[in-house]
Formats: C-alpha cells, sequence, structure tokens
C-alpha cells in the first residue's frame, strides 16, 4: 500500500439498479479505484446495463444473490430512485446487515440511506442523507445532522452529488485504517 493508493488489496461492493443517481455511482467508484480498490458494481442481475437518472448506463458486473461480504471490505449505496427498489430485496438487506455486524465501511449517500434504514441499522448511528428522508432516517432511530458528510465508526454518509469530495475522502480515510486482510 502507498500513500497515492491507500487502498491497494482492498475490495468494494456497490449496489445498482435502474434509476441511481449517475454522479452517485460513478464517482465513488472511479475514486475508489484511483485510490487503489477493487470496486464490484453487483446489481439485480449480472452484466446488465442499468440506467441512471440522467441516462449515464452502468453495467453490473456480477449479480447481488451471488455476493458474499466476506469478500469485501465496504460497501457503497449510491443514492437516487434505485436504493428503494433496492431495499426490497431480502439478500441486500442481510449483505448490509453484515457489513455493520462486521464494522467494515457502510456508505450511504442522499436517499442510498433508505438501504441501511430497512436493514435496520442506523439505530444510534450519526448520519446524513438528503433532506427528503430525513424523517425517515430519524425514525429508524438515527441522529441526523446537516453536514457534507458524518463519519460514524463504520458509517459513512453525505447528502447529495455535491458532497462527493467530502465523501470519498471519508471513505478512503475509514478503508485506510482497516486491515487489508478481510474480516469474516
Amino acid at each position: 500500500m502507498s500513500a497515492e493508493r491507500p487502498l491497494d488489496g482492498h475490495r468494494i461492493l456497490i449496489f445498482v439498479e435502474d434509476a441511481y443517481e449517475d454522479l452517485e455511482l460513478w464517482y465513488p467508484k472511479l475514486r475508489l479505484q484511483e485510490a487503489g480498490a477493487t470496486v464490484i458494481v453487483a446489481g439485480t442481475e449480472a452484466e446488465t446495463v442499468y440506467s441512471g437518472k440522467h441516462g449515464y448506463p452502468c453495467r453490473s458486473d456480477a449479480k447481488i444473490d451471488d455476493m458474499n461480504s466476506a469478500d469485501f471490505h465496504g460497501l457503497v449505496c449510491p443514492g437516487g430512485w434505485a436504493p428503494d427498489k433496492l431495499r426490497r430485496s431480502n439478500k441486500v438487506l442481510q449483505l448490509t446487515r453484515e457489513f455493520h455486524e462486521a464494522e467494515k465501511l457502510l456508505a450511504a449517500i442522499c436517499h442510498g440511506g433508505w438501504i441501511p434504514i430497512s436493514a435496520g441499522v442506523y439505530q444510534n448511528v450519526r448520519v446524513t442523507g438528503s433532506p427528503g428522508i430525513r424523517d425517515d432516517l430519524v425514525n429508524a432511530g438515527a441522529t441526523w445532522e446537516d453536514a457534507s458528510v458524518v463519519v460514524d465508526r463504520h458509517f459513512v454518509s453525505s447528502r447529495r452529488p455535491d458532497d462527493l469530495p467530502d465523501f470519498c475522502r471519508e471513505m478512503i480515510a475509514v478503508l485506510a485504517r482497516q486491515p487489508v486482510e478481510l474480516k469474516v
């Protein structure tokens, strides 16, 4: 691991579904890769092209149902309308809970917070997210803060695309503190 590539050896999972927020998936994906991480984008189907809210395509590398949290150091939940679809999947919720239980990075931006809410892992956690889901976050037991990024242990959250530089900086910082050896 070098100072320029602090995430060499790390593996990150990003969820995708139609109507994802284009920047909230692509900016973290590219920034994490730039920092040395291997990023796997998983959708409800493998090798399927999903369309972002603004029309940018994203081809999934894998199927969510085939993913194992033990194979990754962290999870990123982009926003858009995709999280509302994804949180209906038992496998998405199971993976999210497993990342939390293993104290691995669990990052959500904008409406991506719907996934940890539905997984039941935001109890007594400081977070931010889209003001549109503030009530959902609070009702899930989280403490909502109006900030560009909030870090609480292994949780990293942000509000919107304008917050992406802060979001990615803090995700990388949290991941860089984790050992490269995977915790099961």
